[in-house]
């Protein structure tokens, strides 16, 4: 029996760290960019868009598992054009579990990007361009290293929310063991189970891991002396 649990609990271990490995790079990668457009131009409706991609902070997970599953499913216009021409189905799969925890990880990379790009000092872009450095080698060579701090520190938020997500990930994915159940997920079975050993086991688990990540978020985020 304790063979068993222990193999159900590092198959769940596995599984929130790939689908929160492949989240936290969507997040990262989406992130970085809106948070450059929105730091470095200014456009009617910029302060919405900001709030529009701020929301997943303050939405409950189960309405955006609720707008996944409209936006994704095989009856919506784009899921049904990823099954048909793609052969891509991402209802309770762990690629849907990707997308939602992406989803709900996206603003602390966003938030975090915004305002690293902000507080770059723009002499120091200014005078790489009067060296004759083009626009994508100032944003290479001095802009990203300048941000990098906030943003690996925003990223490493990231990935301790993609690890934790629950509502929205149980929505589109499902819980199903060993395919789309993740540890917050497993946690929950053992929970309603009455499996107190097994519970106690896997919250000790993530929650270590979660403050590891924190420390090390909140050493990046620290003033350099």
């Amino acid at each position: 029996m304790m063979a068993a649990w222990a193999a159900a609990d590092f198959t769940a271990l596995w599984l929130t760290l790939r689908v929160a490995g492949w989240a936290t790079l969507l997040a990262l990668v989406t992130g970085v960019a809106f948070g450059f457009l929105t730091a470095r131009t200014r456009f009617p409706g910029r302060e919405l868009l900001d709030a529009l991609l701020t929301l997943p902070l303050v939405l409950p997970p189960t309405v955006l598992g609720y707008y996944l599953i409209v936006t994704l499913g095989r009856n919506a216009p784009l899921g049904r054009f990823l099954d048909e021409r793609l052969g891509v189905q991402l209802i309770f799969t762990w690629q849907g579990a990707v997308i939602a925890a992406a989803l709900v990880a996206f603003p602390m990379v966003f938030k975090a990007a915004r305002a690293a790009f902000e507080a770059v000092d723009r002499p120091l872009e200014q005078a790489a361009r009067v060296l004759g450095a083009s626009e994508w080698k100032v944003f290479l060579r001095v802009t990203l290293p300048l941000a990098s701090r906030g943003i690996v520190a925003g990223t490493a938020m990231a990935f301790a929310r993609a690890m934790g997500e629950f509502g929205a990930t149980l929505m589109i994915a499902g819980n199903i063991p060993g395919q789309t159940q993740t540890l917050s997920m497993a946690i929950h079975d053992a929970v309603q189970a009455g499996d107190d050993a097994s519970a106690n086991v896997l919250v000790v688990l993530i929650s270590v891991v979660c403050v590891l990540i924190l420390l090390a978020a909140g050493r990046l985020l620290r003033p350099r002396a």
